[in-house]
Parts: structure tokens; C-alpha cells; sequence
């Protein structure tokens, strides 16, 4: 492969989702990648071992400010919400110059997605590509799968913008960090589940205590912090009245991670943001 021969763009490795270095997600972003082929990305994908990986382009769509390709170990993503932070926050960080002052247009397989720069980055959730209950045999599997007392579901959703994530919603944030998911039921099984805190029960202002599992058909994982995810339990669990319109979620907890999304719901759009922080820089090998 060419890129093991000293063509691999430059790379930042980027924390997202968290105040606390390496205490959210991290995402690999490789700049100048348009002349990366498709097995070169995956092969790159598989090899950082990380959630996502993303390799920023030239867009083609001239609305936008750059194009994004997004890749986990298993195959490419139309859409992902910590890869879209962190891609911005590289980008950006790298001198990128967007059209508009204080807004990146970002250019990925689900479309353009805008992502606002004020006291931290934030991306417009895309709408749902699937919305509405899960059924009664499939919501069945997806909770014993997850290792929950059918006691705890208050409900089941699709929140689908990409990924394929079904959402649960579960009576206490106990019932969230206390479950203990079967791997060998979750394959092929991308859900999350959620709780929400009692009013005043944390003095940090968090809301809703939030878990990730995602399956490409072959591994199963819990990721650390899901921007995705929270965008479609948001579009979910906001109009429905059982989060306001602006919240914080913790995710990562079990996982020894301080994962912080704030969501802010502005005029029908949700925004979904996060802290980025840079934690590895590297450049192009020479020849």
C-alpha cells in the first residue's frame, strides 16, 4: 500500500466531547486525503483502532468547506457527530478558512452539515433518516441484548441519522450504568440507552445519563462519547418532554471517561456540541 511507503498525510488526533484531556472520544483525522483509495482508508481505519477515523478532502459541493470521509474499523459512515466536531476542530486548527465567519459547512455521504463555532463547536443534527417505535419482537431482543430489566424501559425509538442507532429510554440513570450488556447478543446491534436525572439531583448540571453500544456485524463496543446518538435521542426525547431544550449529557461514565454533550434545541434545530482539544500531532514522513 502506498501510504506504508511514505505517502500517509499529516494526522491529528483530537479528544472530543470532554473538559478533561483524553477523557472523551478520540478520533484519528488525516488531512489532504483525496488521493487515499477506499482500501487504503479502511486499512488505515483498521489500524488506529478507534471508533472513527476520518480523512478531510476537497469538497464537491461548493456550499461547502471541505468534504469528510468517515470510517470505523468495520466500513465507511454517511454521518458521525464526534468525527464531525473533531474533523472541525483539525481543519480549522490546520488554518482552514470557512466562507462564512463562525460557521464550517461540512461535506459528508448524508449530506452538508453546518457546525457553528461560539464557546465551543456544535454541529446541526441532520434529520432522522428513521423515526419512530421499534417493534414489539425487536424491542424485546434489543433489551435483553443490552442486559435490562424490561421493568426499567420506558420506551424504545428508532433515532436513525446515519449509524442505525435505536434508542432506549430507561426509567433511572442507575438502570443505565448498572446494566451489563451480553456481547454475544449484541452483534449487529447499534442502540443506546438513556435515563434522566431527577431535577437538582447533580450539582454539575447534568441531565441524562447516556451508554452506547454499536456492532459492525463482526465486534461489539461500547463507544466512550456518541455524538449521533445524542443528536437522534435529543430529536427524540425533547419534543416528547423528557429533556428541555438545553441540557448537558454525561456518556462514558462506565468506561472511566467524562464524556459532556450539550445539546441545545434553537428554533426546531438541534445543535449538538462538545469540547475538541488536540492531543497528537503528526506530519508527513518524508521520502
Amino acid at each position: 500500500m502506498a501510504w506504508l511507503h511514505g505517502r500517509m498525510p499529516a494526522v491529528r488526533f483530537v479528544d472530543v466531547f470532554s473538559e478533561s484531556t483524553c477523557r472523551g472520544n478520540a478520533l484519528a483525522v488525516f488531512h489532504d486525503g483525496d488521493d487515499l483509495p477506499d482500501d487504503e482508508m479502511a486499512a488505515v481505519a483498521r489500524w488506529t483502532n478507534l471508533s472513527e477515523t476520518t480523512f478531510l478532502c476537497r469538497p464537491t459541493d461548493p456550499a461547502a468547506d471541505y468534504r469528510v470521509r468517515i470510517w470505523t474499523t468495520g466500513g465507511e459512515l454517511p454521518f458521525a457527530g464526534h468525527p464531525t466536531l473533531g474533523s472541525a476542530h483539525a481543519w480549522l486548527e490546520a488554518g482552514g478558512e470557512p466562507a462564512s465567519e463562525g460557521v464550517v459547512v461540512q461535506q459528508c455521504a448524508a449530506g452538508l452539515v453546518e457546525v457553528r463555532r461560539d464557546e465551543r463547536l456544535r454541529f446541526a443534527a441532520p434529520p432522522l433518516t428513521r423515526s419512530g417505535p421499534v417493534d414489539e419482537a425487536e424491542a424485546a431482543r434489543v433489551t435483553t441484548a443490552l442486559g435490562l430489566d424490561p421493568a426499567d424501559v420506558l420506551g424504545t425509538a428508532w433515532v436513525d441519522n446515519g449509524p442505525g442507532w435505536i434508542g432506549v429510554l430507561l426509567r433511572s440513570p442507575e438502570a443505565v450504568l448498572e446494566a451489563v450488556p451480553d456481547p454475544s447478543l449484541c452483534i449487529g446491534l447499534k442502540a443506546g440507552f438513556v435515563a434522566v436525572y431527577p431535577p437538582g439531583a447533580r450539582d454539575d448540571g447534568v441531565a441524562a445519563e447516556v451508554r452506547a453500544i454499536y456492532s459492525d456485524g463482526r465486534d461489539v463496543a461500547e463507544d466512550p462519547v456518541t455524538g449521533s446518538l445524542n443528536a437522534g435521542l435529543a430529536q427524540w426525547l425533547v419534543p416528547a418532554g423528557y429533556l428541555p431544550e438545553r441540557y448537558v449529557a454525561a456518556q462514558g461514565t462506565v468506561l472511566g471517561r467524562l464524556g459532556r454533550i450539550h445539546v441545545d434545541v434553537i428554533d426546531g434545530t438541534t445543535w449538538v456540541g462538545g469540547a475538541t482539544r488536540t492531543v497528537v500531532t503528526g506530519e508527513r514522513p518524508g521520502p
